[in-house]
């Protein structure tokens, strides 16, 4: 069963993501390009390992041998992946539209 797996890249992803979080909007407030490159590579690195949880998580709804609380992570797993795509697709738009006016602030 894949519930260990589930249960440690979640606790992974969960603290990759809160660093993440910190470092991210400091970098988003600063808003020139290598510090919107660095909230974008790092959340990167995040959404990947969530992606990986959530997988995980899939299989083993897949298999059906969860209880409610692995259920509700699960659950949890599969909201936050959608909601770090849409935090990742801002940053790279915020990419976009400073480059599209010359690299420098905006």
């Amino acid at each position: 069963m894949a519930t260990g797996y589930v249960v440690i890249l979640s606790l992974l992803a969960g603290v990759v993501g809160f660093t993440t979080s910190i470092t991210g909007m400091s970098n988003a407030a600063q808003w020139d390009a290598s510090n919107l490159y660095a909230a974008s590579a790092s959340s990167l690195i995040t959404w990947s390992l969530t992606l990986l949880a959530m997988g995980f998580a899939c299989k083993e709804i897949e298999i059906g041998w969860s209880g409610t609380t692995l259920r509700a992570l699960e659950a949890v797993l599969i909201t936050v992946s959608g909601s770090q795509l849409f935090g990742m697709i801002a940053i790279h738009a915020g990419i976009e539209e400073l480059s599209r006016y010359g690299g420098g602030r905006v």
